[in-house]
């Protein structure tokens, strides 16, 4: 099935990185949208979404004819025999996932498969409630196509686990791959895009699928939230918190991965998931005690370096530096990053704010406070500052030392993110405080 073409639904995040690298391994790649804009950028070779090394695929791609986007669907439908739907589900009010974007895309589907004779294969790949795909885009896709299920065409669900700033490379070296098909010709189709790679594959149900995604992101989530607590702890202790990370990293039922203390988790990811997931037990019947105090401890992380930045000290009047705004490095995304109470709290208190970010200034301003003012450098955000608080570990914070941070006025420096050289700095003068105790920086 190595002739086997690609349609994406949806050009977000998930569904151009997911397109792109099925077109990088061959597969011709037709990307649908119901946004002109996006598609305009597409068709030019402009990401409309930040991701290393994605816009320079995406243009070799666009040269050897390899991929195209346009914002009609039935075309997607037409030329593609595994078509992904890859939509928005974004979060409601009471943390439930809004399905109005996956809705329509299965009813827009529908209509296209109508009047197509070729069997074609429907896979959500957006993450979603454990049934959405057997009990939400099945039967829609069943009205308005008036065709049956796994007989005229197939279905299945293939859920994404990639990680933002790394995502190309996620996709080319996964730990595995999760397919969830009720019958065998979808099941083969779906796998028969993966041939290539060697990672191992579970073939489940679709909503076993859909649970894998949820049950993955909460996992790690948790595991944050519990190192973050711990280390809340030991402030106060004389306690290593980056060798109580280590030794509980040592030990393999355990392993180091996600035991790093911080400002907690943001992302497109981690906090919708578990809201979905926490919504969900509570509409079964069965409320997770463990899922709620996740979310509340991780809302309160952020505020921690404010905390250890006023410290009993009024921080009214001063100047603030944040250096780092996205929720992690290598991507321009704000969503849900610490970065956006840490500088509500901080302007609360009446402090003046000063942001700057390598690569999401332009995403930010349409996410921080109106108050704040950002600058086109780390030394420009320094400059003149009472304070600096390290939100977000780029790689150029990592360099940054007493030279750096001369340009302050005050001495105060809290690295939320373990980065800085902090014996040095101590020796420069400068007040360092981090998020529980440790003799070292994290490396």
């Amino acid at each position: 099935m190595q002739n086997l073409r690609v349609g994406i639904i949806g050009t977000g995040y998930v569904g151009l990185v997911t397109g792109v690298c099925f077109g990088e391994l061959g597969y011709q790649v037709i990307c649908g949208d119901i946004i002109p804009e996006k598609i305009e950028k597409i068709n030019k070779g402009i990401s409309p979404i930040y991701e290393s090394g994605l816009e320079i695929l995406l243009v070799k791609l666009l040269e050897k004819n390899l991929l195209t986007a346009t914002l009609d669907i039935k075309e997607v439908i037409e030329q593609s025999d595994v078509i992904f739907i890859c939509t928005g589900t974004p979060s409601t009010d009471d943390g439930t996932i809004d399905l109005s974007y996956i809705e329509n895309a299965s009813l827009d589907i529908g209509k296209a498969l109508r009047d197509v004779e070729d069997f074609k294969t429907i896979v959500v790949k957006s993450t979603v409630i454990p049934g959405t795909t057997s009990n939400v885009v099945r039967p829609l896709l069943e009205k308005f196509s008036n065709k049956i299920a796994n007989v005229d065409f197939g279905i299945g669900m293939n859920p994404e686990f990639l990680k933002e700033g790394i995502a190309i490379k996620d996709f080319k070296k996964p730990d595995r791959i999760v397919i969830g098909c009720d019958d065998d010709r979808s099941y083969k189709m779906i796998a028969s895009l993966y041939d290539s790679f060697s990672c191992p594959v579970l073939k489940v149900n679709p909503s076993t699928a859909e649970m894998i995604k949820y049950a993955s992101n909460t996992f790690l989530a948790t595991k944050i939230t519990f190192i973050n607590e711990i280390a809340n702890m030991t402030e106060k202790m004389d306690v290593d918190i980056s060798a109580v990370a280590e030794g509980m990293g040592l030990d393999k039922r355990i392993s180091s991965k996600f035991l790093r203390p911080g400002l907690g988790f943001g992302g497109s990811c981690f906090t919708k998931d578990i809201k979905a997931l926490n919504a969900n037990a509570k509409v079964i019947g069965n409320k997770s005690n463990l899922l709620d105090a996740v979310l509340a401890t991780n809302s309160k992380q952020p505020l921690r370096a404010v905390e250890l930045l006023e410290n009993n000290k009024s921080i009214e009047g001063k100047k603030i530096a944040l250096l780092g705004l996205a929720f992690k490095p290598g991507t321009d995304d704000m969503r849900d990053a610490p970065s956006i109470p840490i500088a509500e709290e901080l302007i609360f208190r009446g402090a003046k704010v000063i942001a700057y970010d390598p690569i999401a200034k332009e995403t930010a301003q349409n996410d921080m406070p109106s108050e704040v003012i950002f600058a086109s450098s780390a030394k420009e955000a320094l400059k003149g500052v009472d304070a600096a608080i390290l939100v977000t570990e780029w790689d150029e914070f990592r360099g940054l030392g007493p030279s750096d941070f001369s340009l302050m006025t005050g001495k105060e420096i809290i690295d939320g993110r373990r980065i800085l050289d902090w014996q040095l700095l101590s020796n420069a003068g400068y007040n360092i405080s981090v998020l529980g105790n440790s003799s070292k920086k994290w490396s």
